[in-house]
């Protein structure tokens, strides 16, 4: 019961730092940093996001006749929207649907809907495997050739030499903190950068791709945004140092395969598809250990031992 209660006020108190951090992040973009979506964007990530989650709690608490999780004071109820906020400002800030409003929610609903629909069973429990932003995002992309990503220079655009790095500056370390104290996945952080620079390194060898041009997106705003915000997400990420080392350094090298092939928005695809492996990983060890059990349980049942 103590653990329990610990790891909730650990996810908690991340929760509210991320959704406070990207909201700061996302009223700056729009009032001083120089984001060019609307402000209708985020507004109607925000009410796709936050409907879609109460509609889902609702229809899954009557269901098994519970009460909904949102009930039981304010407090409690922007809690329960945390993970939402947080899916729809990502989603808001990285998209660029030009004036396709329908486009923005379309992502959000992908996002929140995949919480439902896609998940594996984790620790006797089912849990979803997708990070929800990158999956809404992901599923767009391939969906609707037209859509893009929001263009890296937007995130500074209107500050000068010293605010183009003291934003990714805060952000580091912000993050760095963030994730050491909460999420605990420090070791991932360090295996994605490691394996990013090493598939920069392997390109250059093999495919005589410049190695500065292999490391240039390390420098932007938005794989900064990526590598602490979003692959660490630790709903769909491993817990333990081996599994998280090994995520990172795969989510580095799928990456790099889909550069080789000219593939573009990368980051995003090479996320979702470790996180599919995963799940398929996760989904076979399931089945392993049921049908161990399941052969145990014949082997020792009471029909079995008094036959023999």
């Amino acid at each position: 019961m103590i653990a329990n209660q610990w790891n909730d006020a650990i996810r908690l108190g991340g929760l509210r730092r991320f959704a406070i951090a990207i909201s700061i992040l996302n009223i700056l973009g729009h009032t001083v940093l120089g984001f060019e979506q609307s402000w209708a964007q985020p507004l109607v990530a925000l009410a796709t996001a936050y409907s879609l989650e109460l509609l889902f709690e609702l229809l899954n608490s009557w269901s098994t006749g519970r009460k909904p999780a949102f009930l039981g004071g304010l407090r409690n109820f922007v809690d329960f929207l945390l993970p939402a906020h947080i899916s729809a400002l990502a989603v808001g800030m990285l998209i660029y649907a030009n004036d396709r409003l329908w486009v923005v929610a379309f992502a959000v609903a992908v996002a929140i809907s995949s919480k439902i629909l896609f998940r594996v069973p984790v620790g006797g429990k089912y849990r979803h495997f997708y990070n929800p932003s990158n999956f809404g995002i992901t599923v767009t992309l391939l969906l609707f050739t037209w859509v893009s990503i929001s263009p890296p220079y937007h995130f500074t655009e209107n500050l000068d030499r010293i605010g183009d790095w003291l934003l990714p500056s805060i952000i580091v370390i912000t993050g760095s903190l963030l994730n050491a104290r909460f999420t605990r996945r420090v070791p991932l952080i360090l295996a994605w950068f490691g394996g990013f620079v090493a598939q920069a390194i392997v390109r250059s060898i093999l495919f005589e791709t410049p190695l500065l041009a292999g490391l240039l997106p390390m420098t932007g705003l938005p794989f900064v945004l990526y590598s602490f915000y979003m692959v660490t997400d630790p709903a769909t990420t491993p817990f333990k140092t081996r599994g998280q080392v090994a995520f990172g350094a795969g989510v580095a090298a799928v990456y790099g395969v889909l550069i080789v092939a000219h593939i573009v928005f990368g980051l995003f695809f090479a996320l979702t598809i470790v996180c599919t492996i995963r799940a398929i990983s996760l989904y076979a060890r399931a089945w392993v250990t049921s049908r161990n059990r399941t052969g145990q349980t014949t082997v020792h049942s009471p029909a079995v031992a008094r036959e023999a």
